[in-house]
Order: structure tokens, then sequence, then C-alpha cells
């Protein structure tokens, strides 16, 4: 009899014990499969002897739909990819199917690995949060027989056609962010982006840049460093320091808000939104906090998650379809009222 502390039991030590064959074990386990309610008896009595459960992971090698969804990505301490996870993960598992979760550092070499490991454990679908998988890669999965779907990944182009992409309507995100903050009477803008170069804040980026100079504003854009807290604050010492301060900011992410909201107020005595209005995106749960009350958009986590389970449940759809998800403007307190697109 095995040591269950020490190694799992097999399927053949009860068959041994319950004096049956393999097969007759499989059977006992798998629903709807026939066997008698006499070796069904004598199974699950030596099953519940040597403390015996079925191995799923060996068994969804067999079955698509019992192998697991990998979820890729990084920073998944950052708020809104912690956010992000939980979503998909909860309703993943909602759905019947198990999750594996690689994190990676972002970089190309980290990313290879991740999907070479996905395929190593025959995931069924393979999520992609974050990081630029390269083309060759992508199709490495799909060629495999893997479902490759990937979030935020593709902005506004038309480039890796091979997966399946979810992706924000970026175009009418930052169509409303230009007015929102015009209609707070903003004249000169910064777009406090980030160094990643991503396509969804590249997107980002880029779509407030075209539409606000084409609505008359002045728009600069500024990168003070990576996606997060303190690049806010950097940015915040840039533009804040000298003559010709901006009287509207949108930060690209609301992590990067936080740190430029903390910076203009602590190091530069300036009134939000009296002084300047601030703009943010994604709507963490820090942006709701009192000391922010951040004006910003909120991405459909729910949505995002819903829709990947669709993906899942239906097939791959057509190489390269994408679904476009709305976000949402939520309105707090850090941009002027003029702004408010409600009225």
């Amino acid at each position: 009899m095995s040591d269950a502390r020490n190694s799992f039991v097999t399927a053949t030590e009860v068959a041994q014990l319950a004096g049956v064959s393999r097969s007759a074990v499989s059977r006992t386990f798998t629903d709807g499969a026939s066997v008698s309610p006499k070796t069904r008896a004598k199974v699950l009595e030596a099953a519940q002897a040597l403390g015996y459960h079925v191995n799923l992971l060996a068994r969804g090698l067999s079955k698509v739909a019992s192998r697991p969804v990998c979820l890729i990505g990084s920073s998944f301490e950052t708020p809104f990819y912690a956010a992000l996870l939980s979503a998909l993960s909860a309703q993943i598992q909602a759905a019947g199917r198990s999750v594996m979760v690689i994190t990676t550092s972002g970089q190309t070499d980290t990313v290879e690995t991740a999907l070479t490991r996905a395929m190593e454990y025959r995931a069924s679908t393979i999520v992609v949060m974050s990081g630029s998988p390269p083309e060759a890669l992508v199709q490495a999965c799909i060629a495999t027989g893997q479902q490759v779907i990937l979030i935020n990944r593709k902005g506004n182009d038309t480039a890796q056609s091979g997966p399946v992409h979810i992706t924000i309507d970026y175009t009418k995100a930052t169509q409303q962010a230009v007015a929102m903050l015009a209609g707070a009477g903003c004249q000169s803008v910064a777009v406090i982006g980030s160094d990643a170069g991503t396509p969804s804040l590249i997107a980002r980026e880029n779509g407030f840049r075209d539409i606000g100079s084409g609505s008359g504003l002045d728009v600069t854009i500024v990168r003070a460093g990576p996606t997060g807290y303190q690049t806010g604050v950097d940015a915040a010492r840039m533009i804040l320091s000298g003559p010709g301060r901006p009287d509207g900011v949108f930060c690209v992410t609301d992590h990067i808000a936080c740190g430029f909201m903390d910076a203009a107020r602590q190091m530069f005595g300036i009134q939000i939104p009296d002084d300047i209005s601030v703009l943010g995106f994604d709507d963490i749960e820090q942006a709701a906090w009192g000391s922010y009350q951040m004006t910003t958009f909120r991405q459909p986590l729910a949505d995002i998650a819903e829709t990947v389970c669709d993906i899942i449940s239906m097939g791959t759809p057509e190489a390269g379809t994408t679904f476009f998800l709305q976000a949402i403007p939520v309105w707090r307190n850090s941009v002027g009222r003029g702004g408010d697109l409600s009225g």
C-alpha cells in the first residue's frame, strides 16, 4: 500500500485492492460510464480506504474541455492586473474550467518561456494578459491546437491577425476623454504616458493626441518612466516646475494619476480640479479613495472575463477576430464638472 504522505495513490493500486480491472476503476469515476453496482461498490470502498483521488490533470490531457486555461501576465501586484486576474480566474472557474497562472516579467524571453510552459502542460487556451509575445510564438501555440486570446494587446491597429483579441474601443474612449477635459475648460493638456510601449497604452496616448489636437487643444505627451505611481510623481516634477504648466492632464493609467495628484498637491500646492483637471484610466480601487476621488474610465473587467469564457466555450472564432468593449466614464471630483458629458 502506498504511503499517502509521500506519493499519490494510483488507480492500479485501487484496482488491486478491489480485485477488479484498471478499466473498471476508470469507469467508476467517469460520469455516464457503464459499471455494475457491485463493482462500483468495491471500487469506492477501496478508493476510500487508500485515500484515492482522480487525477484530473492526467485525464484532461485527452479531453480538451478538461485541460487548463493558462493566464499569462506580468505585474500582477499592481491594482489593475490584480483585479483583472481575479475577474478572469473567478469567471473561468465558475464555468467549470481549471486555471493555471504563469507570471512573466513582460520581456520577450520570459514570455517565450511562459508560452512554452503552457504548451507543455497542454493548456487548451492561452490568455495573454500582458507582454508582447512574438507572432511566431503565438502561431506556434495555435499550430499545436491551443486557442490564444490577447487582452488589450492590439490597440487600434490590425497587426497580429492570428489570435483572438479582446480590447477596449480606444477611439471612442479618447474621444470622450478629449470632450471631458475640453468641456471643463482645459486648453493645454499633458498626456502622461509610459515608456512600456504596450499597444493599449500607445493607443491611449496617440488617440488623445490626434483627437485633441484636431479639436484645437494644445496636447503634449510626457513619458517619465514605466507604468506606475513614481512615474506620475516624476511627470509632475517635469511639467509643473516651470512656466506654461497645463490646465489639464490625461494619465494613461490611474496608478500614474495617483502619483501625479499626490505630487501636484504636496510639492506644488496645486488644487485639483480648481487649478488643474486630472483624468485617469482603469478605475482601480484607489481611484475612489477619498484622497483621490478621481474621474476616470472603468475597464469592464466582468465583460472581459465573460467574453473570454464565451470564446472558450464556442471554439476559436475566425483568425484575427477582435472583440471591442467599451470603457465607461466614471465621474468623481478630479475634473471640472463643466466637462460632465451627462450634463
